[in-house]
């Protein structure tokens, strides 16, 4: 018996990487699996079903069930065809992962307008297309459901070279955020995902020669992403997992008091909140180290 038997999940972006390993794990654990990909390069460019059949041929083989679909999650009919397909092949759809994503970093100075536009247009508009069918279908079948969205540290937190992934990823965060809360009333739950997975997606972004490709698999993601898909997840909505190797930590936002005084008062002056800050600015959490990396 599996944690998922009789569920139904749809994975974009399930070729390889993360999502291959999501919807390995999900039809192991009993669901069956609509398993998307366009089947392009990383930067988004080409297209074809290779990928998304060759994760299928592999749950089919283990004595799984998954059906393939080589949609693009940026095109609003291909989307509706995932769901479609999902209710078509297997009744219902419980589990979304949206995971779909294409990387185009370049340090700010040389970013063009198309590598930002099409890295937004993929990670921020293709969830929101995935999430919004999903969900519809959700609200239909009114027995609740599970999303899983992915952002990414980079969005979070930040990291060099990636300003265009790193917008669309704390999009998909906030998006996430507020969307949780609407979905409390439907038994919806609305999860966030930012991992650190060695992947054909991430692979020069971490230092060789240190065996990321085995300490940071992404197979060691999986096993949160799926368990949040399962009824035993049923009370965790609205939060962000940091996921990387074998840790999972849960990333909450705290204020920190640098300057307060009631508000029946005078406006703090330009001097007065320069000597708060001042005062404070030793206390207050240290930023990350921006990532050693070289860029046009």
């Amino acid at each position: 018996m599996g944690m998922l038997d009789g569920k139904v999940a749809l994975v974009t972006g399930a070729g390889g990487g993360l999502g291959e390993t999501h919807a390995l794990l999900l039809a192991k654990e009993g669901a069956s699996v609509v398993v998307n990909d366009l089947g392009g390069a990383r930067d988004g460019s080409g297209e074809s079903s290779g990928m998304a059949d060759q994760v299928v041929k592999k749950i089919q083989d283990l004595g799984g069930s998954a059906v393939a679909d080589y949609g693009n999650v940026t095109n609003e009919e291909d989307v509706k065809a995932m769901i479609q397909l999902a209710v078509a092949e297997f009744g219902k759809l419980d589990f979304l992962i949206a995971n779909a994503g294409i990387l185009r970093d370049k340090s700010f100075k040389n970013m063009e307008n198309e590598n930002w536009d099409l890295v937004v247009e993929v990670h921020l508009r293709g969830t929101y297309l995935t999430v919004k069918h999903a969900y519809n279908q959700m609200l239909a079948q009114d027995h609740g459901g599970s999303i899983v969205v992915t952002s990414s540290t980079s969005g979070l937190l930040g990291n060099f070279g990636q300003t265009n992934y790193g917008a669309a990823k704390a999009g998909i965060a906030g998006f996430a955020r507020c969307l949780f809360q609407e979905g409390l009333k439907y038994g919806i739950r609305v999860n966030t995902l930012a991992p650190a997975a060695w992947s054909r997606l991430t692979a020069d972004i971490f230092p060789e020669g240190q065996n990321m490709e085995e300490l940071l698999s992404p197979d060691k993601v999986s096993p949160l992403v799926v368990w949040l898909g399962s009824d035993d997840a049923k009370e965790v909505t609205g939060r962000q997992f940091l996921v990387a190797g074998n840790s999972v930590q849960l990333i909450s936002w705290q204020a920190q008091e640098i300057a307060i005084k009631d508000n029946t008062e005078e406006p703090w002056s330009v001097a007065e909140i320069g000597e708060k800050v001042s005062e404070n600015f030793d206390k207050w959490p240290k930023g990350i180290q921006p990532t050693k990396r070289t860029f046009e």
